[in-house]
């Protein structure tokens, strides 16, 4: 299959869900920026699909980028993000999101279990995520993050050469 082929447009995510859940696979969501892919998000995307039988990534846009990382963010646009994204063994599918918040993403996609990284908890998690997760059956599962690992260190590292 071509990495490519694992994008799945906003308007096609409804039956891309179906398939999985006709399937009878339990389907596994997380989201976020990905902005510059590092080992700590590999790891953490490889213990979600181990969760379950299919991982969808859910990518912030690049506006909703900008009002949450500031105005010299995203590093690369929201495309090439969802292309590197489902390049990745562990990634079943990945779909771009408009909003900075997950809530109507989470209502579109319908999971199973929905992963959030370890500086969440569940009093913490946008509480409109976890209600649309909970009211469609589904759990939140936290998966600590790899120590050290960020993107923001990652560029505080590349400002000070």
């Amino acid at each position: 299959m071509n990495f490519r082929q694992k994008i799945v447009s906003w308007h096609d995510l409804p039956k891309w869900r179906e398939g999985v859940r006709t399937g009878g696979r339990r389907l596994v969501v997380t989201n976020g920026c990905f902005d510059l892919l590092h080992l700590g998000h590999v790891t953490y995307l490889e213990s979600a699909r181990n969760l379950g039988d299919a991982l969808l990534v859910g990518v912030n846009g690049d506006e909703a980028v900008r009002k949450l990382k500031g105005a010299d963010r995203p590093i690369h646009n929201e495309q090439d993000r969802a292309a590197v994204l489902a390049a990745l063994e562990s990634v079943s599918g990945v779909c771009i999101f408009a909003e900075e918040t997950a809530t109507r993403f989470l209502a579109h996609a319908q999971p199973d279990i929905y992963v959030k990284g370890g500086d969440y908890t569940l009093e913490a998690l946008n509480q409109d995520e976890r209600k649309t997760v909970e009211r469609a059956g589904g759990r939140i599962v936290i998966i600590p993050f790899v120590p050290g690992k960020s993107t923001t260190a990652t560029l505080e590292k590349i400002g000070r050469l």
